[in-house]
C-alpha cells in the first residue's frame, strides 16, 4: 500500500486551514484510494476527531524520533497547502521536509502561501528546502514573487486555493436565530483578524474604528444587520473591539458557535453582503455568490480580490472610511451585474485548485495520472460517518470554538 503524508496548520486553529485539509483530504481520497493517509497535525486529537485520515502524527509534541519514523516510511510528503512559509514557521515545517529528503522521499508543495519572509534563517531554509522539493505549487502569484525574490530558481507552478474544491454543509436559517441574529433584514457579514506579520503597521485602534464607521454604514444604507464571523479564536477579540466602536452596536452579533468549515460556508449562503479581512472568509463568500468586499490586509487577500476582478481598497488607517464605504456602495450596486463575471472565474480556479494532486499522483506508487476529478468535499463527510458514526457533526466539522457570545 502506498502511504501519502499531509503536513500543514492543521489541528482547528484556523477554519481556512480546516477547509484546506478537508479539500486535500477528499480529493486524494477519490484519486487514489489505494493510499493510506497520514495526516502531520499541531494537535492530533482534533484531527482524529474532525477527519477521515488513516493515521495522525502530533507534528508538534510528538517524540521527533518517531515523527521521523513515519516520515520516513512514506512515499510521499505533501506540504501544504496554505499559508505554512512564513517568517517564525518556515524552519518549523521545512525541517519536516529536510527529514524526507535525507531518507528519499519525495516531496510536493501543494498550493503553498509564502511570506513574508524577511530573516535569515526563515529565507535561507526556504531557499535550501524549497529548491529541493520534487514538485513545487503555490496558491497565487505573491507567493511565486516572494520564492523567487528569496532565490529560488525552478519552476514554481501558480495554481490556486484547496479550499475552492469544499461544499457547503446545511445550515439552516434557525441556527441564525439561535445565535441572536436577526434575520428579516438584509445580513451583513464582516471577518475581522489582528494585524499579524502580514500587517505589521496596521495600527491596531485607527483599524477598529475604520472598520466600525464600515459596519455602522452597512447596517444603516443597507437596512440590516452585521454578523462577525471569527475564522479562529482571536478573532472574536477583534471583533468586539470593532463592536465596541459602533454607533449601533446592537445592529451586530459575534457568532459565538462551534462551526467547521463546511458549516461557515452553509452559513455564507444566509448572507448579502461580505465585508473581510481573512482570505477564506472571503473564498467562502465567492463560493456562496456572495459580493464582497476585501479589505486590504495581505498580499494573498490582495491577489484573490484581483484574480476575480474586485477591486481592494488601498489602506485601513482613519483616511480610509470614505474610500472604503464609496466602494461598499459601488460592489453593492453593481452585485447583480457582477455576479456572472465573478461565478465565471470562481470556476476556472476550481479547476486550477486541483491542479496539485497530479503532483502527487506523479511520485505515488501504483497511481494513474489520468484525469483528477475530485471527490466533492461532502462524500468525503458521508463516508466518514460511515466509518465514524459517533463522530461530531457526522462529517468534516473540525474548526475551532468560537466561543463569546457577540451583541
Amino acid at each position: 500500500m502506498a502511504t501519502i503524508g499531509l503536513l500543514g496548520s492543521y489541528g482547528g486553529l484556523n477554519i481556512g486551514d480546516e477547509a484546506i485539509l478537508t479539500s486535500i483530504l477528499a480529493t486524494v481520497r477519490e484519486a487514489a484510494p489505494f493510499a493510506e493517509v497520514v495526516v502531520f497535525s499541531r494537535d492530533a486529537a482534533h484531527t482524529r476527531g474532525a477527519h477521515l485520515a488513516d493515521r495522525v502524527i502530533d507534528a508538534r509534541r510528538g517524540r521527533c524520533d518517531a515523527v521521523n519514523a513515519e516520515i520516513a516510511r512514506l512515499d510521499v510528503l505533501v506540504l501544504g497547502g496554505g499559508g505554512l512559509l512564513y517568517d517564525g514557521e518556515a524552519t518549523e515545517y521545512l525541517r519536516h521536509v529536510r527529514t524526507a529528503h535525507r531518507n528519499g522521499v519525495p516531496t510536493v508543495g501543494y498550493a503553498l502561501g509564502v511570506g513574508p519572509l524577511t530573516t535569515a534563517e526563515d529565507r535561507g531554509a526556504v531557499r535550501e528546502v524549497v529548491s529541493a522539493m520534487t514538485r513545487v505549487t503555490v496558491r497565487d502569484e505573491e507567493s511565486r514573487r516572494v520564492l523567487e525574490e528569496v532565490g529560488i530558481e525552478r519552476t514554481i507552478e501558480v495554481v490556486a486555493d484547496p479550499a475552492l474544491l469544499l461544499t457547503p454543509a446545511a445550515f439552516p436559517a434557525d441556527q441564525l436565530v439561535h445565535d441572536g441574529v436577526d434575520t428579516s433584514g438584509r445580513l451583513i457579514a464582516m471577518s475581522v483578524r489582528e494585524p499579524g506579520r502580514a500587517a505589521p503597521d496596521l495600527a491596531v485602534e485607527t483599524y477598529h474604528g475604520t472598520l466600525a464607521a464600515v459596519a455602522d454604514f452597512a447596517v444603516h444604507r443597507y437596512g440590516g444587520q452585521v454578523v462577525f464571523v471569527p475564522m479562529e479564536r482571536g478573532d472574536v477579540r477583534e471583533s468586539h473591539a470593532v463592536l465596541a466602536r459602533m454607533t449601533a452596536p446592537d445592529r451586530a452579533r459575534i457568532l459565538h458557535g462551534t462551526y467547521g468549515p463546511r458549516e461557515v460556508l452553509g452559513l455564507m449562503q444566509h448572507m448579502d453582503f461580505a465585508v473581510g479581512m481573512r482570505l477564506h472568509f472571503l473564498v467562502f463568500a465567492a463560493l456562496s455568490g456572495v459580493p464582497f468586499l476585501a479589505l486590504p490586509y495581505a498580499g494573498k487577500v490582495a491577489d484573490f480580490a484581483r484574480t476575480l476582478g474586485i477591486e481592494t481598497p488601498g489602506s485601513l488607517d482613519r483616511d480610509a472610511v470614505g474610500p472604503l464605504l464609496a466602494a461598499v456602495d459601488r460592489l453593492w450596486d453593481e452585485r447583480q451585474a457582477d455576479a456572472g463575471r465573478v461565478q465565471a472565474r470562481i470556476e476556472r480556479l476550481k479547476r486550477r485548485s486541483a491542479a496539485p494532486l497530479r503532483h502527487v499522483l506523479d511520485v505515488l506508487p501504483g497511481s494513474s495520472t489520468g484525469t483528477v476529478v475530485g471527490m466533492s468535499v461532502e462524500q468525503e463527510g458521508v463516508q466518514r460517518a460511515a466509518v465514524d458514526p459517533a463522530a461530531p457533526g457526522g462529517a468534516v466539522d473540525g474548526a475551532p470554538a468560537l466561543s463569546a457570545a457577540g451583541g
